[in-house]
């Protein structure tokens, strides 16, 4: 399977590139600024037809059509384009990223940005790579000394989550923060030591299945916001280098009392 996922990523990847910095359709979906645009569509048309012709029988999920159900243990998770504002408004901040579940549990994934030409790869029990050398997370331990990301759901007024009550109590700490716009770039970079955690609220399972695995297996820590066991249907993540993981959810749990 590694690679009909490699293939599928540098494939559209060449789409994503071949589509920069020109005009093409987009359009919002539920809101205003969830946007899909005719990018999205050609990547993912063009991810499920390589994955079609090798593995016609696979399940498929993915964010633009949705679920196709095969009766098979194997599932391909997609997100066609992760960082869609960024891609339509010509900012290089954005990835392909496909999981591959299998019987209810990710065994791989990959992300890849075609625009700085950084592929992360994991396979299950055998580590995470950054094209192809072993990545690993940070080793801070002090929360005020990290680094964070996060981003922020469509919709943040009146929400139950507080994201921004949650933001700030890190900003109020003088924690830097970064926004990039890209939740699995995120977590992969979170992955390979630039950001020591992140967290994120209102994602689904196509955002967070490939990026979940690189970081586990580059030995980080992911939860939800109770510090439960993680899935990657769960709507909330944070996903940490592992040190600092408590504290985090210490400050997110006290937001939220």
């Amino acid at each position: 399977m590694k690679n009909i996922l490699y293939k599928s990523l540098e494939e559209s990847g060449k789409i994503l590139k071949s589509y920069m910095d020109k005009d093409f359709a987009v359009e919002s979906k539920d809101i205003v600024s969830n946007l899909v645009t005719e990018v999205d569509k050609r990547s993912e048309a063009n991810i499920i037809d390589i994955i079609k012709s090798e593995y016609p029988s696979h399940n498929i999920l993915s964010e633009e059509i949705g679920a196709i159900n095969k009766d098979s243990d194997v599932k391909w998770i997609i997100d066609p384009i992760d960082g869609t504002i960024n891609y339509a408004h010509g900012i290089p901040i954005c990835c392909i990223s496909i999981g591959i579940e299998k019987a209810g549990e990710i065994v791989m994934g990959g992300i890849f940005n075609p625009f700085s030409g950084e592929l992360f790869f994991a396979e299950k029990g055998k580590g995470s790579y950054l094209n192809d050398k072993p990545i690993h997370v940070s080793e801070e331990s002090v929360l005020d000394k990290s680094l964070l990301v996060t981003g922020f759901p469509y919709s943040t007024g009146n929400n139950p989550n507080k994201p921004v009550e949650v933001f700030a109590a890190f900003v109020n700490r003088d924690i830097p923060i970064r926004r990039l716009g890209s939740a699995a770039l995120d977590i992969c970079w979170t992955a390979c030591g630039r950001f020591d955690g992140f967290w994120e609220y209102n994602l689904n399972a196509w955002d967070v299945a490939a990026g979940y695995l690189i970081l586990t297996e580059a030995g980080g820590k992911v939860t939800d916001f109770e510090g439960k066991k993680y899935s990657v249907y769960n709507k909330e993540i944070l996903a940490t280098n592992g040190r600092i993981h408590n504290i985090m959810l210490d400050v997110i749990k006290g937001v939220k009392k």
